[in-house]
């Protein structure tokens, strides 16, 4: 069975949770992704999405400099490297999850998207996981 861990992004990107919303927005662009973890030390305490970035607080007008942390989601759920993918991409669907943090021994380890889900499963149980995630809820 494939777990996270083989489909995971290891590479992650954080920041602490003091930096603004622009030091955020230039890390995207410079490493052309779409999430940052914010962390306090070795504990992650958020992740930040150049959509909340941009619907949180651009479309208010609000200040750049703002932390980050301010904007981000909270309480990130995360799940165990050696969980299943149709496990994880139950749980993602349950969740309406797009990115799903990566653990070991309550450490961040990697990261999961969406998009890992659909092009790097191959099984068809794996594919029959996916149909439910960004799905709206009724």
């Amino acid at each position: 069975m494939t777990t996270l861990t083989d489909i995971m992004t290891s590479e992650l990107t954080t920041v602490d949770r003091g930096a603004t919303l622009k030091e955020v927005a230039l890390l995207m662009r410079e490493q052309d992704i779409g999430n940052v973890l914010i962390m306090d030390g070795d504990t992650l305490v958020g992740i930040i999405t150049d959509r909340d970035i941009v619907i949180r607080a651009v479309a208010y007008g609000h200040d750049l400099g703002t932390a980050a942390s301010d904007y981000a989601t909270g309480e990130v759920f995360s799940m165990d490297a050696a969980t299943t993918v149709a496990e994880a991409a139950a749980e993602m669907a349950a969740r309406q999850l797009r990115r799903l943090p990566v653990t070991r021994d309550g450490q961040v380890v990697g990261i999961v998207s969406l998009a890992d889900l659909a092009t790097r499963t191959q099984t068809g149980a794996d594919e029959q996981a996916l149909q439910g995630i960004s799905q709206p809820t009724i």
